[in-house]
């Protein structure tokens, strides 16, 4: 699959409720390749969205031979979208941003400076955080839960607007989990992360797909799908807390002595019942998430579903 890459710029965007966006995305983003030099394609992936957002693809690639199409059977999320868009990439550099233009398309020719300096993958994080307080809270615990995942202090700056060498899809060709994170899986094939921040503007119109809820959950399927991590809290919790069993089974035994009586009172027996029954509901707990992702995968569930091309 490498060998038969041509060298150029692969853009893929993952789509949702965006039919409005899409001309003007193309609009804008025609005369910055152009100005980059050498072949290029733009891939929207049409991620199960309910408004007429293929309908608006499959007249762009009519229109534009430059355009290229793919429509999900129903919506996998926007990690899965980009694989399906990047397995699909014919030039030897890909780059990744969202369709609603928060992430100017004049702004390409900084990032791809940025690259050229000898980096594999780099990623675009904004200048300032437009977001709520409550979402960026949830976008940091999202960042430090994947640099867990990716061993990487590039983690913190990680962005969906990044740019990198498409031969690295080799190194997940064989991945099929239903769990995604392009981040982390780019972590297979380097080490050599980058990052550069640039402006974003404001979304056109809608809002952000990306809720609190949804930041949360992405990040537990990070830490607990590529990651050993809450096994390992879980493992010294279980060892701490077993440590602390033992110090108060021996204040209680010199109680007893001593005093000839040991330990009274319904409240500390109680806190310390509470304490241990935790540890073990949290133990197990972690090692539910990680049986639930067996299960998935010993179903063979696909990350992505493709109903057609344009």
């Amino acid at each position: 699959m490498t060998s038969a890459l041509s060298p150029g710029f692969s853009v893929v965007v993952p789509v949702y409720q965006s039919a409005a966006i899409l001309p003007a995305l193309v609009n804008r983003l025609a005369p910055v390749l152009d100005q980059l030099g050498g072949d290029h394609e733009l891939i929207l992936v049409n991620d199960g969205s309910r408004d007429e957002s293929w309908t608006v693809i499959q007249q762009l690639s009519a229109s534009h031979p430059w355009v290229r199409g793919l429509d999900m059977m129903r919506n996998f999320g926007q990690h899965n979208a980009l694989l399906a868009g990047i397995r699909l990439a014919k030039f030897d550099t890909t780059i990744t941003m969202d369709d609603d233009l928060q992430h100017p398309p004049e702004e390409l020719p900084k990032l791809c400076a940025k690259f050229q300096e000898g980096f594999a993958v780099v990623y675009a994080p904004p200048q300032k955080e437009q977001h709520g307080l409550l979402r960026d809270l949830a976008s940091m615990a999202t960042k430090i839960a994947l640099q867990s995942a990716m061993g990487a202090q590039t983690a913190r700056m990680v962005s969906a607007w990044r740019i990198f060498r498409t031969e690295l899809r080799e190194a997940f060709a064989t991945y099929h989990n239903p769990f995604v994170s392009i981040d982390v899986l780019l972590t297979w094939g380097t080490t050599r992360f980058g990052a550069i921040r640039l402006r974003h503007d404001p979304r056109l119109m809608g809002t952000s797909q990306y809720t609190v809820a949804k930041l949360i959950r992405h990040a537990m399927n990070m830490i607990t799908g590529f990651t050993v991590l809450p096994l390992q809290l879980a493992s010294i919790v279980g060892f701490a807390f077993t440590l602390f069993g033992f110090f108060v089974l021996f204040f209680v035994l010199i109680q007893y002595l001593i005093y000839g009586s040991v330990v009274s009172g319904f409240p500390f027996l109680a806190s310390i019942i509470a304490i241990f029954s935790g540890a073990q509901l949290f133990a197990l707990g972690m090692i539910g998430e990680y049986l639930a992702r067996m299960h998935f995968r010993l179903m063979d569930k696909p990350a992505y579903v493709v109903r057609e091309r344009s």
